[in-house]
């Protein structure tokens, strides 16, 4: 299945954290995935969305609406909803 967001809205895909701390405590599966970063994966042209596809961004706790697209979980995505880009 391909998904094309509409409006000011964009596709994410979680970030997934390592398996181990760098002082090598092991994390369990719940904190595996840090629920603030993604990787922008889909975005329209829309005079609110300054982000594009690869951009890794922050957007706001409990934001979004959860979908599968082939199989793996993403995040659709208000403009509004995004607070930045994490720049290396």
């Amino acid at each position: 299945m391909r998904f094309k967001p509409l409006g000011a809205r964009m596709l994410l895909r979680p970030v997934e954290r390592e398996e181990a701390t760098a002082s090598g405590i092991v994390l369990p599966d719940t904190a595996k995935r840090d629920k603030q970063n993604s990787e922008v994966v889909a975005v329209v042209a829309h005079e609110n969305i300054n982000v594009s596809v690869g951009d890794m961004v922050v957007y706001r706790k409990h934001s979004g609406t959860e979908i599968k697209v082939e199989g793996d979980d993403h995040l659709v995505v208000g403009a509004d909803d995004v607070l930045g880009v994490v720049e290396d």
